[in-house]
């Protein structure tokens, strides 16, 4: 129900985006969320995004290199990535959950404890 794409190889200084396309209701996926799991490490939040409104939030760890849009028309949200390094190399996974907040700090609390119902199968970013 959630598919992402526009992974890949790339090198230090590089670009991608991500896109995730959902086939859930609308309100399914009232929330949006990317995350991140590299190899022996825990999965992380890396930007969250609440559909109805303009919060959204970008976990400082990529503040300035890393940006969330959204299509609302094709159910896609994106998360460019600039500048990558060789530390973001994981496999990055969208979410998507009914609940969401327009308060920064609650949607980054969500996002801290991977607080999220529905899950695509990841794409793998690597960067050398």
């Amino acid at each position: 129900q959630l598919v992402e794409s526009g992974g890949g190889s790339v090198q230090a200084g590089g670009s991608l985006r991500l896109s995730c396309v959902a086939s859930l209701s609308t309100n399914s996926r009232r929330c949006w969320g990317w995350f991140r799991q590299a190899p022996g490490k825990e999965r992380e939040g890396v930007a969250g995004l609440a559909r109805g409104g303009d919060t959204s939030y970008i976990a400082d760890f990529v503040k300035g290199r890393f940006a969330l849009s959204r299509d609302n028309a094709k159910n896609t949200v994106y998360l460019q990535m600039n500048d990558l390094q060789p530390e973001d190399t994981a496999m990055y996974y969208c979410a998507a959950d009914a609940t969401c907040y327009t308060d920064v700090a609650k949607l980054a609390l969500k996002l801290s404890r991977r607080d999220f119902g529905y899950w695509g199968q990841g794409t793998q970013v690597t960067v050398s």
